[in-house]
């Protein structure tokens, strides 16, 4: 295994995300520590205290692991330490686990955990948020299969109905998903044992949250990932006052947040719209519905309430409401000493727009580290590379245009015209043999005709052998051309965020993630390129 960096620079990334791992001094304003000062980040990490519903939390944490069926005393254990932080991820719950970006969030999280550990001399455990009350359900129900000429989206087909993610139960259709999978990847010798694994965790009858839950503590757990979600009875009893908060405190958080949207969107971009609420609310069919106000009166759904009736009902059933983009992270680092998060470049977007939102519940941003990313290049890719023209970054163009190019320069040597200037060089060097000859005997001048055109007769014969060697070539070219992209840039978007990572352990096995978490410990963990990795 092998890598190199790429520039962000030529990728198919935001003006605000390239800006931000390469002059971060032009975004200062939105966020609160520089991610690549080592000195700032100390100096975080000495300021930084615990809530005061920590202690409460890891008691809400330790049911919530018993209901998960997770065995994680040990990560836990030393998060309870008094001096202990937390470097965090999360990640919707995507189907056998989804794309592999949420591999690269996951070990970003786990090598900066190791380094500030080892630079603060103090507890640091890597945390990864299961997105459990998210209920877009569409963006976790596809599986990304790269292809030479195509991208196979697979999808499983369930109806969600506005449930969240974490409650919804694996069906039937995860074998009609599954059998379309296995007939789309080879079979390797590592197919069996990836698809027991697999099988194991998203099995039908399990919740989604279990199946994801399972699957991150079977393949990270041993290097100290914890497992934590917010969708849970016992955590959402500590959330009342954040809940009542933000309904309490709409008009200043709201404010707050357009004030620095503004700004951010007059040089960048505005990554999520603005609301008067920050709060879904979950009705009796497990539907998570928006919380709207108009006139003084609350709703959702058919649901009506007056601003008094509705701080009541938060006080009692808290577990009825589920925060939004902007709430979570605050509930997030309520609960958990967040020295960093780490993100990716929509998230790192949104983090822009809500610096001024952490005051108003008594909290500092943490630090936003870029997610690790990376396009693995397998070696049957890895050696044709080297055979054409293009860099990398020029496989995210359409397959049509890098066809068209490539043609365009298979033809610079015009083959008509060295051919015609070939024949016209031996016709005139003809002339002086044929006087001489026919002077010699008048009856050879007819065969020496025939000789000179038998020789123009085999340059057209010659003539047609190069034709047909250039487009035996080109059209050799042509399908490196569509293999390379089909594989860096399949669907027509970066590897990382189309292609789920099981099926590179389909090929390589389960240890494939540990080999790679292993290579990046090797030296400091690079954020601000993309990485090519070859396998």
């Amino acid at each position: 295994m092998t890598k190199e960096t790429y520039s962000y620079d030529k990728l198919p990334f935001s003006k605000l995300f390239k800006s931000y791992t390469s002059n971060f001094a032009e975004l200062g304003e939105f966020y609160s520590v520089n991610p690549f000062n080592d000195d700032e980040i100390a100096s975080k990490a000495s300021n930084l205290k615990k809530g005061s519903i920590h202690k409460e939390f890891i008691g809400a944490l330790k049911e919530f692991h018993a209901h998960l069926h997770l065995d994680q005393e040990a990560q836990i254990e030393k998060l309870s330490q008094t001096d202990s932080l937390a470097i965090v991820t999360g990640q919707q719950l995507g189907i056998y686990g989804g794309p592999l970006f949420t591999i690269y969030k996951t070990i970003s999280t786990i090598l900066l955990a190791k380094e500030w550990e080892k630079k603060l001399s103090r507890p640091v455990v890597p945390v990864f948020w299961l997105a459990d009350e998210d209920h877009d359900f569409e963006e976790i129900s596809w599986f990304g299969i790269p292809g030479n000429d195509d991208f196979k989206k697979l999808e499983y087909k369930a109806e969600s109905n506005d449930q969240l993610v974490s409650d919804i139960f694996i069906n039937d259709q995860i074998k009609e998903l599954r059998t379309s999978i296995k007939s789309e990847m080879f079979d390797t010798d590592f197919s069996d044992e990836i698809w027991s694994f697999f099988d194991t965790c998203f099995q039908q009858g399990s919740t989604f949250r279990n199946a994801f839950a399972s699957m991150m503590d079977h393949l990270f757990g041993k290097h100290g990932l914890l497992i934590v979600g917010s969708n849970f009875g016992a955590v959402k009893a500590l959330l009342s006052d954040t809940f009542k908060g933000s309904i309490q405190n709409r008009s200043t958080i709201f404010n707050s947040l357009e004030e620095k949207t503004k700004k951010l969107d007059s040089n960048f971009h505005q990554q999520v719209v603005l609301s008067e609420s920050n709060l879904f609310f979950i009705d009796d069919n497990d539907r998570r519905l928006k919380l709207d106000i108009e006139d003084g009166k609350w709703s959702a759904g058919t649901n009506e309430w007056t601003e008094d009736e509705l701080l009541d009902l938060i006080e009692i059933h808290p577990e009825k409401f589920s925060p939004n983009v902007f709430l979570r992270p605050i509930i997030q680092d309520q609960l958990l000493p967040t020295l960093g998060y780490v993100a990716g470049p929509g998230e790192i977007a949104y983090y822009g727009q809500m610096r001024d939102l952490y005051p108003h519940f008594d909290l500092e941003m943490p630090i936003i580290f870029p997610r690790f990313s990376a396009t693995l290049i397998e070696s049957g890719i890895d050696r044709v590379l080297d055979k054409i023209p293009f860099e990398f970054h020029r496989y995210g163009e359409r397959i049509e245009d890098l066809e068209k190019e490539y043609a365009k320069k298979s033809e610079s040597t015009d083959i008509e015209a060295l051919f015609k200037d070939w024949k016209n060089e031996v016709k005139s060097a003809s002339e002086v043999p044929k006087e001489i000859i026919t002077d010699i005997d008048g009856s050879l001048e007819g065969l020496v005709g025939k000789t000179v055109s038998g020789f123009e007769t085999e340059l057209d014969k010659l003539k047609g052998r190069v034709y047909r060697s250039i487009k035996q070539q080109e059209e050799t070219q042509l399908q490196r051309i569509r293999k390379i992209k089909g594989q860096l840039y399949p669907g027509n978007g970066l590897q990382e965020r189309m292609v789920s990572f099981m099926y590179f352990m389909n090929k390589y096995g389960q240890g494939i993630w540990d080999e790679l978490l292993n290579e990046l410990e090797k030296e400091s963990l690079k954020l601000d390129s993309h990485h090519l990795i070859r396998l």
